[in-house]
């Protein structure tokens, strides 16, 4: 049982996240530019379609789980498995998610993602809106980064979202390469076709998103009252 101390306190794996909600939406992008954000990392995007790449654009809302309570925001650009160079729809099926930016608003959890998994963690401060839709903004330093509101999607049946899933993530911190295996659980899911605008302001991270050709039409969104979910410890890639 690996154990980690984080801000003077103990972090025992696997983390356990036992009740946080999701706001997802999935964007076809330029393979090439894609390409060109995660090269540091040694990774290949997943060409889903000829020149064509899948980013994911994710809030969580952390409410129980071993790293406290926080919000993150994940700029999340979908990758085939080291050495692999599939392509086609099927390809998606191994692919893995490379964690490109990741603002949270807690300290604890910051640090404890960029030493145990090296996830890029940066501080950030977040408004959330929940009328008739539900909305978010990102600023960081001040400066704002980005901003989503979601529609409402079409409930699926739990027999479909409730089995474990398996999802690798991988991140790139101080020249280190990493493999993180993530299960979760999903309840009360709701899909859209669209259904999600993004706005972009004008710090950095922004101008990396617009660099895909964002903002534009999601292919499809989607919302998750609930996310059960554990991390164990990274491997190592390069």
């Amino acid at each position: 049982m690996t154990q980690h101390t984080i801000a003077g306190s103990t972090v025992t794996m696997p983390v356990r996240i036992r009740t946080a909600d999701q706001h997802m939406a999935m964007f076809s992008v330029d393979a090439d530019a894609a390409q060109r954000l995660i090269d540091h990392s040694g990774l290949q995007v997943c060409r889903y379609r000829p020149g064509r790449a899948i980013v994911v654009l994710m809030l969580m809302r952390y409410v129980d789980g071993d790293l406290g309570e926080y919000l993150e925001y994940g700029t999340n650009i979908m990758v085939n498995p080291p050495g692999s160079t599939a392509t086609g729809p099927r390809a998606l099926r191994s692919a893995g998610a490379f964690v490109h930016h990741l603002p949270v608003d807690q300290s604890f959890t910051l640090e404890a993602g960029r030493t145990i998994w090296g996830y890029p963690k940066v501080m950030a401060d977040f408004t959330i809106r929940q009328a008739r839709q539900f909305g978010f903004d990102v600023t960081i330093d001040g400066e704002f980064v980005v901003g989503m509101e979601f529609k409402p999607g079409i409930g699926v049946p739990s027999s479909f979202t409730s089995r474990p899933q398996v999802h690798p993530t991988y991140s790139h911190l101080d020249g280190v390469t990493r493999r993180t295996e993530g299960k979760m659980r999903l309840s009360g899911v709701r899909y859209r076709f669209g259904g999600a605008r993004l706005r972009l302001g004008d710090h950095p991270y922004a101008a990396e998103l617009a660099s895909l050709g964002l903002p534009k039409r999601a292919l499809v969104s989607s919302t998750a009252a609930n996310v059960a979910m554990t991390f164990g410890d990274p491997e190592v890639i390069s």
